[in-house]
């Protein structure tokens, strides 16, 4: 097996390639590119799938460990040859090189013929860009001369429960799958070998920039456009394509006549006149809204690997809210509450949403369906406030559609989401000063906080602690200073 090249192409280079021959250039060619940066939500991603591999190995005890830097080449081919001839049940991370292709593979495992390949993953099911990644692996291991007779992708399995983690993972046999593939992986090679070494390939853009991940690189590809272009339109995927075809790109340019949906017309309406547009019986809508009104958000977690009763992978567990509740009188009081620790979150966020909410006559929420399962998850895992959980959820009540079918502001710039709809209808509400200003980072950093271990100094849980209660502060207020704004339009 000998060394790579410093430009042989990984497995995961190959499959980079496969969507794209500009990115695989970029990737290979600049790969201390700023997009290359490894930004916090891609490694909350990346220690997922650690963790998850980790995991995986507890199910092929005895194996030999491949620890090596991922630029150790050598060393990590050294090492499995050793492993290989002392005869391991399994090699993690055992790394090969041939046909010009370096790969590392997740777990090697010997059969009572030959080995068989396991690629883990960290989803809960065996999606369509695992089998290439297989397949390559494939390819290299049998070019290096060893019997692979099985390939498989073992990934995390959705019925699994917590405490009894014994089904965490289940094993897919996906050898047919790579089998086929392999025929077509010369001409893949080749085509990127040589893509590589002329100047920048010439790729136009498409679907393929987003599929199956968003290329990093996109930026560089796609035009910049204004604010008032067709792609900016609600539901742009919808009419974009046809608008571009015939020539229009502004929204202001959009014949009278076109078949749009109401809220798309009404955004036409909006960006035309450069005013916030008001349409529809708003007043009764907003009527609905009886007070006391609780204005409530959560936070979620959803950890890969499960760790309280009755979850299982990804499952989304509450553990953080905040409540701003405002009487009849316009007087505010404000709620929260955020998990301490990893012990079972939900009695206590139980708790803390009757405080909140009971007295309330009416409970808003943005997009209210996600909280609706917020309180039916507590009300099925606190069986004794089950009935005051269900109470609340009874007096649930959706902004979003509130807005979207009544009101367009040209700032909302096509979306409908609180990060759009708040500056632009209450100007100086703005989340762009904060230190955690969206829910996926929020998420990242409330699990690090709950489940992360003690890596975290008690200074740094207090700090990332002010800023979640921030963040999820800043998204019930807006709420409140939304309505406000919306009974003025109205």
């Amino acid at each position: 097996m000998p060394t790579p090249r410093p430009r042989s192409l990984s497995k995961s280079r190959f499959c980079h390639g496969l969507q794209c021959l500009k990115q695989l250039w970029w990737r290979t060619h600049e790969p201390d590119a700023p997009e290359l940066a490894v930004a916090p939500s891609l490694q909350a991603i990346f220690d997922r799938g650690h963790l998850v591999g980790e995991r995986a190995r507890a199910q092929f005890p005895g194996g030999t460990l491949i620890d090596r830097d991922h630029v150790q080449y050598a060393e990590k081919l050294a090492d499995t040859r050793a492993a290989l001839a002392a005869g391991a049940p399994a090699i993690y991370e055992a790394s090969f090189s041939a046909d010009g292709v370096f790969a590392a593979v997740d777990v090697l495992e010997r059969r009572r013929r030959g080995h068989g390949i396991v690629e883990v993953k960290s989803t809960v099911e065996t999606k369509p860009p695992h089998l290439p990644d297989a397949a390559i692996q494939l390819h290299v291991l049998r070019a290096a001369g060893l019997d692979v007779s099985r390939v498989e992708v073992m990934h995390l399995n959705r019925d699994c429960r917590f405490p009894d983690l014994s089904n965490l993972f289940v094993r897919d046999d996906v050898t047919a799958a790579a089998e086929a593939f392999l025929p077509s992986i010369p001409g893949h090679l080749a085509r990127m070998r040589a893509a590589l070494a002329g100047p920048l390939p010439v790729v136009e853009i498409g679907p393929h920039c987003d599929d199956p991940h968003e290329c990093p690189f996109k930026a560089r590809c796609w035009p910049e456009v204004g604010d008032d272009h067709v792609s900016h339109l609600y539901y742009a995927s919808r009419v974009a394509g046809p608008l571009l075809a015939a020539g229009i790109a502004s929204i202001r340019d959009i014949p009278d006549g076109a078949k749009l949906s109401e809220v798309q017309a009404r955004q036409v309406r909006a960006t035309r006149s450069g005013q916030v547009v008001v349409e529809g019986d708003l007043a009764r809508t907003l009527a609905t809204l009886v007070p006391p009104i609780a204005y409530l958000d959560f936070e979620t977690i959803a950890p890969a690997i499960p760790a309280w009763n009755g979850c299982g992978p990804y499952m989304a567990v509450p553990v953080q809210l905040s409540a701003h509740v405002v009487g009849a009188t316009g007087a505010t009081r404000h709620h929260e509450h955020l998990a301490g620790g990893p012990a079972d979150p939900r009695p206590a966020m139980a708790e803390a949403v009757l405080r909140a909410c009971t007295e309330a006559r009416t409970v808003v929420a943005y997009n209210a369906s996600f909280e609706r399962r917020c309180i039916e998850h507590l009300a099925e895992n606190v069986p004794s406030r089950r009935g005051a959980l269900l109470e609340v959820t009874r007096k649930l009540v959706d902004l979003l559609p509130m807005v979207r079918n009544h009101v367009y502001h040209p700032g909302f710039g096509g979306s409908f989401s609180m990060k759009a709809v708040a500056p632009a209808l209450v100007p100086g509400l703005d989340y762009a000063g904060l230190e955690i200003g969206e829910g996926g980072t929020a998420s990242n950093a409330l699990e690090a906080l709950l489940l992360g271990g003690p890596a975290m100094s008690a200074a740094e849980r207090d700090t990332v602690r002010a800023h979640l209660l921030e963040y999820c502060a800043l998204d019930t207020l807006a709420m409140v200073k939304v309505v406000e704004r919306l009974r003025e339009l109205a």
